[in-house]
């Protein structure tokens, strides 16, 4: 077996969203870090938060949509809280629960957006 991909490698998790977004499809934190050759653990799904905050920052400055929203529980096909708490810093705006009908349709209209952005560009 080869060795893991360091979850902070944010060069291959952006490259990993990134053919999300181009497939149109959202990943779980699981399946993210099975992709880098981990299993899921809470302390490795905490590390993967800290590089997806990371990325979405760059995206920020680069004038790209966010790629963090992609990356979701596999319970209700939702980011976790540290993605709700960022949107602060993002160019998207709601105030709704963090879960539920509203909760799905917000993330769904922000990951069209991503999906989008990345249908469009040259690979």
């Amino acid at each position: 077996m080869d060795d893991p991909i360091p979850v902070s490698d944010m060069d291959h998790v952006r490259a990993l969203l990134i053919a999300a977004a181009r497939d149109r499809r959202a990943m779980s934190y699981s399946e993210i870090l099975q992709l880098l050759g981990h299993r899921f653990t809470r302390p490795k799904m905490r590390a993967l938060c800290i590089t997806l905050d990371a990325i979405d920052t760059a995206a920020a400055i680069n004038d790209e949509p966010e790629l963090a929203v992609l990356v979701v529980r596999e319970s209700d096909r939702l980011p976790g809280q540290g993605w709700w708490v960022g949107l602060h810093r993002s160019q998207h705006s709601y105030a709704g629960p963090w879960s539920g009908t509203q909760a799905v349709a917000f993330v769904r209209s922000v990951q069209q957006i991503t999906f989008d952005h990345w249908a469009t560009r040259p690979l």
